[in-house]
C-alpha cells in the first residue's frame, strides 16, 4: 500500500452489537454474503491488514484470522469506535461501518490515495452531514484530537475535523462509483436489509468486491 506506515482496514461493529431479529446485524446477509464480508472483502483489497472493533464478546469469531478489539472508552458511540480503530491500529487507518454492504474497493483506494498530505479523508454525500465519517481514512493525528473531544463531552462523529488536515473527496467521484445513497446505504432495520437485497440484486447495484458478485442471486 501507499505510504511508509502499513494501512489498517477497520470494520466498525460498534457499541454492543446492536441487535434486531436476533442476530447482530452484520451478520444479515445481502446478496448471499454477510454484510461483515462484504466490508472486510472490500477493506483487505486496498489495506496491509485488518482489524475489527466489536465490545460484544462473542465477534471473537464473526471473522476468523482477523483480530478483534474493543472500544478503549466504552460507551462512546461511534466517535468512540473511530478512536478505537486508530488506538488499536498505532498507524493510519480506513474505517467502514459493518453495516455498510455496497462500499466498493475502488472508493475506499480513492480515500486511501486522497489521505496523502491529510489528516483524514472524506467522502461527499447526500447525508444531513454532507460526508460519510463512517466511510473514510484517518491518520494518527486525528487520535489526539479525538481524545480532546472526548474529553470534553464532545461525541459528535465529526466534532475533532476542525481540528485536524480534512480532505473531502467530491462528490462527483463518489458518484463515480454509484449513487451515493446506495454506496452508504446502512443496514439498520429488517426493512432496509429488504431494500438492500433488492439493489444487490440489480445489475448496476455497486458491490462491496468491486462488482465481481452484481450477479449474485
Amino acid at each position: 500500500m501507499t505510504g511508509a506506515a502499513p494501512l489498517a482496514g477497520v470494520i466498525l461493529a460498534g457499541g454492543q452489537a446492536t441487535r434486531y431479529g436476533g442476530r447482530p446485524k452484520g451478520l444479515e446477509r445481502v446478496g448471499g454474503r454477510r454484510i461483515v464480508d462484504r466490508v472486510a472483502e472490500a477493506l483487505a483489497r486496498v489495506t496491509d491488514r485488518l482489524l475489527l472493533v466489536a465490545n460484544d464478546p462473542d465477534a471473537d469469531a464473526w471473522l476468523p484470522g482477523v483480530r478483534r478489539v474493543a472500544d478503549v472508552r466504552p460507551g462512546l458511540g461511534s466517535l468512540g469506535g473511530i478512536h478505537a480503530a486508530l488506538a488499536h491500529a498505532a498507524g493510519p487507518a480506513l474505517v467502514v461501518a459493518w453495516d455498510m454492504p455496497f462500499v466498493p474497493a475502488a472508493l475506499l483506494a480513492e480515500l486511501r490515495d486522497a489521505g496523502a498530505g491529510a489528516d483524514a479523508a472524506v467522502p461527499e454525500s447526500g447525508s444531513r452531514r454532507g460526508l460519510e465519517p463512517l466511510c473514510a481514512y484517518y491518520a494518527p493525528p486525528c487520535l489526539a484530537a479525538i481524545e480532546r473531544r472526548l474529553d470534553a463531552g464532545d461525541l459528535r462523529v465529526v466534532s475533532f475535523f476542525d481540528d485536524v488536515r480534512v480532505a473531502r473527496l467530491p462528490a462527483a467521484r463518489v458518484a463515480a462509483h454509484g449513487d451515493p445513497s446506495t454506496l452508504f446505504m446502512n443496514v439498520n432495520s429488517p426493512e432496509e436489509l429488504l431494500l438492500a437485497e433488492a439493489h444487490a440484486r440489480t445489475t448496476d447495484a455497486p458491490a462491496a468486491d468491486g462488482g465481481r458478485h452484481r450477479q449474485e442471486a
